[in-house]
């Protein structure tokens, strides 16, 4: 491991109103790894999402990536600093195609207009559009429009969208909804090459056990806001904390 984690949350706090949706959460991502962030229905993983990737505003705490504390970073600016997303309810443009979704996801990286960008792009570009559409399976839906796919391969294709901004950080939030279990199977042979081969640090929001076990190389456990465990997979499937908060209650699905 590193001296320094490539992510550091230290203290978030996120309230809305009166409700306090994260509690004073802490943890660290190390370069390269899988880390995925589980706990029941509520427990404020998307809500840690949004702050790490800058759509809210953190009341305390901070986040550093790299080192550099970007709690105040604007998410276009954490773009450029290469962290891309996914998102739980699809962020896809419905009436253009796969390719066509993927391209735009190489705007941030361009030097031309997104209009310029879909009319010409060059050839770099797309071999490299052709290439995360293959690597995600989608090749044969190349001209689909994005809401013609069925639900489980418009999050496959969100993933290839997101790698089109050739990230250092990749945030995925329940990645495996919607996926039928060979898909699962080609997502878990996936996120594992993107972090071993290609070197991307992957952190995940997941709610099927399945994939969780078999990637990550450590798993942090959220329960009403709060962090409740951290370990790896094996630890925290015997933590008995985590089975009476979540894994015991039928939270674990395939």
């Amino acid at each position: 491991m590193s001296a320094q984690p490539f992510l550091n949350v230290s203290g978030i706090t996120v309230r809305f109103g009166g409700l306090v949706a994260v509690n004073a959460l802490s943890f660290q991502v190390e370069r390269g790894t899988i880390h995925a962030l589980i706990g029941p229905n509520g427990a404020g993983k998307s809500t840690t999402f949004n702050c790490i990737s800058r759509y809210y505003q953190p009341s305390d705490g901070r986040i550093r990536l790299e080192g550099e504390d970007v709690t105040h970073f604007p998410p276009t600016r954490m773009a450029g600093m290469g962290v891309a997303r996914t998102f739980q309810n699809l962020e896809l443009f419905g009436d253009l195609s796969v390719y066509e979704n993927v391209l735009l996801g190489c705007h941030s990286h361009s030097a031309n207009t997104l209009g310029r960008l879909l009319r010409r792009p060059s050839g770099e570009v797309r071999d490299l559009v052709d290439s995360l559409i293959e690597r995600v399976g989608l090749t044969h839906d190349r001209n689909t429009r994005a809401k013609e796919l069925d639900f489980g391969h418009q999050k496959l294709l969100e993933i290839a969208r997101a790698l089109a901004l050739k990230p250092k950080l990749l945030l995925l939030d329940e990645p495996a909804a919607g996926l039928r279990n060979r898909d699962i199977e080609k997502l878990d042979h996936l996120l594992t090459e993107l972090a071993r081969r290609d070197g991307i640090t992957v952190l995940l929001v997941e709610h099927v056990m399945q994939l969780v076990m078999s990637i990550s190389n450590r798993i942090t456990v959220m329960s009403f806001g709060q962090k409740i465990a951290e370990g790896t997979p094996k630890e925290i499937s015997e933590d008995p904390t985590v089975i009476e908060a979540y894994l015991g209650k039928g939270a674990a699905r395939a």
